[in-house]
């Protein structure tokens, strides 16, 4: 071979090494972008650094603290504004000592403190991903707006040399490799203790770990921006805990405050291994001094004590009875108890039990006081792709919340809970700006103003049958429903079918009956069709109580008046419906509460919960609700609830098309025949939505 031919040949394999050195490099590239992807997520950085409606990672997002407002920064690759120009070495010195590129300290609301404890691998892979998986977004860093002296940085460097440890996280020899790994994501990248462990007078972390003299107080909980973060100490079991983070919820509760968006942003990406290698480091942690030992964990037993005389029947065996003689218990039954229920136990999967809820059992009442006054909201995840939703109750007085709040913890709480004075409420709604704004005159009867009257008893027994019509008189109910499934709370929801001034409307006329009725008819109209059931005796003690509490919501209401949120509204007739688009919105939105089929869905003990919409156990077919347009109406307006932020109940919330189409597909469903049915309407006007 000629000397030509011999440089050739080597030039050929020097590019071949050449190329396979650089797809090797950009493999390794590819993996480590890849790998800080993962890390990003155990570090939640997308979360503090967006802000409402801004780009990823471009910052602008307000942080309150209680020494002014830091507004996080860009932590694109944008070269000007970003950290585009930052070299490895100064990424870590940023993350591990809170020293920007150009010297300046940043804020320990920075969690450097535990991203020091990172390996250097993670570091680097983050780096990585940082740089080359990033979009760039070239955003200016907001002025921060803190108090003096705290706006002075060169103070930071004095807390540093105090309170940093800047030691990479070791593991514990005797411990597991599991133990191990779920102590390093909490004690470094998912800095859990930046919230859940208790803060010294410096605002610094009072401990790093659970190591050490003070590592009993790790994760203890702490208060956080008008948030009780919880003491996270031998939390629930292994799989709870992996459970509550991969989808904001599991059998004890749900997420509330700044960990929605940790479980939105963060935990819920994380793999199964790391999530119960998390659950099994907190659970094998010592109770905190607060936290509650294991045999009262789920809360005391019910108050259950007899009623009075002519209360009528008893409630369920585990509903607290005072939950019908005690303001709280009876503000409790009308705004808490359609989600929670009469008992407690909530929703499986749906709406959170209170029994062994760990915020009800927190000595600090800041999170249940915030949640009422503010309202609440799942977050989005794989699993729950629908946010369910608590609304403001800020239109209840300090008192009303109070006396709620001091209820439910008591009857399912901690034994030695501190009471709840109004006061706090009100310090909570100011600091806050909580106004409760109405946002018309409907005025919401409280049933706890029931206990005033001199016919108290018979009143409460009147709202009690609403309640729980199905259970207290089975004779007269044949399907799985309430007088509430369709007049919410009790008949207290402008327009969810409300009981205010209809007592004076009778006798009236009905066009379905062709004659005067009077309020004992209109009742017992909804037991034979509503219900399926049979009428009442006119003069029973059960009508006397029923009628007696339409008359308690009549008020000054005179025959003459228009009431306002009176009846569920109207729909426009025009409006063709489409019941396969119906059966969709209904499998999206309805199915949770009402079941994939229209069953209806019941709790561990084979009780109704929420009423079926179809079959057997559902109303007949004589009912307002077997009518298009009715239906649609009501579901416009009330259906379904938890949907967004109006009180009571975040009701409503389809458009008018999608009410008419889901209306379609329910009120046509398979239902009980009623047989009267050929007599109705004796002088025309039959609806044209009418099943007969």
């Amino acid at each position: 071979m000629n000397t030509r031919a011999i440089l050739r040949t080597v030039g050929i394999g020097c590019s071949l090494l050449l190329a396979s050195a650089a797809a090797s490099a950009d493999t390794a590239q590819t993996e480590a972008v890849k790998r800080g992807e993962y890390v990003a997520r155990l570090g939640d950085c997308v979360a503090c650094h967006t802000a409402p409606g801004g780009k990823p990672m471009a910052g602008g997002l307000a942080l309150e603290t209680p020494f002014g407002t830091l507004y996080s920064t860009n932590i694109t690759p944008d070269g000007s504004s970003g950290i585009g120009q930052y070299t490895f070495e100064q990424f870590d010195r940023a993350m591990r000592k809170g020293v920007a590129a150009g010297g300046h300290n940043l804020y320990p609301a920075m969690p450097y403190p535990s991203y020091a404890r990172m390996t250097e691998q993670d570091m680097r892979d983050l780096y990585a991903y940082m740089m080359n998986g990033v979009e760039a977004v070239a955003q200016p860093n907001k002025e921060n707006d803190m108090d003096w002296p705290f706006s002075m940085r060169w103070g930071l460097s004095l807390w540093n040399a105090v309170f940093l440890d800047d030691e990479a996280f070791k593991p514990v020899t005797d411990e597991s490799a599991q133990w191990n790994r779920g102590a390093y994501i909490v004690q470094s990248l998912g800095h859990c203790g930046a919230c859940h462990t208790p803060r010294g007078i410096a605002f610094q972390e009072k401990t790093m770990s659970d190591q050490g003299g003070k590592g009993h107080l790790f994760l203890a909980g702490e208060t956080v921006e008008g948030w009780r973060a919880l003491s996270l100490r031998n939390l629930w079991t292994p799989e709870d805990t992996a459970e509550m983070l991969k989808t904001g919820r599991n059998k004890h509760g749900t997420v509330s405050g700044n960990m929605v968006d940790v479980v939105q942003h963060s935990t819920q990406y994380m793999t199964d291994e790391d999530l119960l290698a998390l659950g099994i480091y907190l659970k094998a942690l010592p109770p905190g001094k607060d936290d509650l030992p294991m045999q009262v964990a789920q809360g005391p037993a019910p108050d259950i004590v007899p009623l009075p005389a002519g209360m009528g029947a008893a409630p369920d065996e585990d509903v607290p009875t005072n939950i019908f003689t005690t303001r709280g218990g009876l503000g409790y039954l009308q705004f808490c108890a359609d989600c929670h229920r009469a008992n407690g136990d909530g929703v499986p999967g749906v709406f959170p039990p209170l029994t062994g809820n760990h915020t009800l059992q927190s000595q600090d009442p800041a999170t249940l006081v915030r949640i009422m006054l503010t309202g609440w909201r799942t977050p989005v995840t794989e699993t729950h792709s629908r946010p369910l939703t608590m609304p403001a109750f800020a239109q209840l007085s300090d008192t009303e919340i109070a006396d709620i709040l001091n209820f439910t913890r008591r009857s399912w709480g901690r034994p030695d809970a501190r009471e709840i004075a109004a006061s706090d409420v009100g310090d909570a709604r100011k600091h806050l700006d909580a106004k409760g704004i109405n946002g018309r005159p409907f005025e919401t009867p409280r049933l706890a103003d029931m206990l005033k009257e001199p016919n108290a008893e018979q009143l409460v027994l009147g709202a009690r049958l609403n309640i729980d019509t199905a259970r207290m008189l089975p004779d007269h109910v044949g399907a799985a429903m309430n007088c509430a499934s369709c007049h919410l709370n009790a008949g207290t929801v402008a327009d969810g079918s409300p009981y205010v001034g209809v007592s004076a409307f009778f006798p009236s006329y009905g066009a379905r009956a062709g004659r005067d009725i009077t309020l004992e008819e209109r009742i017992n109209g909804c037991f034979q069709r509503s219900m399926n059931g049979k009428p009442l005796p006119k003069t029973s003690d059960e009508m006397k109580a029923m009628v007696a509490y339409f008359d308690w919501m009549k008020r000054e209401t005179k025959p003459e008046d228009r009431v306002e949120g009176r009846g569920i509204g109207k729909i426009d007739r025009s409006i063709v419906p489409d019941p396969d688009n119906g059966k969709l919105i209904y499998a999206a939105q309805c199915a949770i509460c009402h079941g994939a089929e229209g069953e209806g869905i019941k709790d561990a003990k084979g009780r109704w919960v929420y009423p079926p919409l179809g079959g057997d156990h559902s109303f007949n077919i004589g009912a307002g609700m077997a009518r298009i347009y009715t239906a649609a109406a009501f579901v416009k307006r009330n259906m379904p609830i938890a949907f967004h932020e109006s009180f009571p109940l975040g009701q409503g919330g389809l458009s008018d098309q999608e009410a008419v189409d889901v209306a379609a597909y329910f009120s046509h469903l398979p239902r009980p025949d009623f047989a009267p049915k050929l007599n109705d309407w004796p002088k025309g006007g039959k609806p044209s939505d009418a099943r007969y």
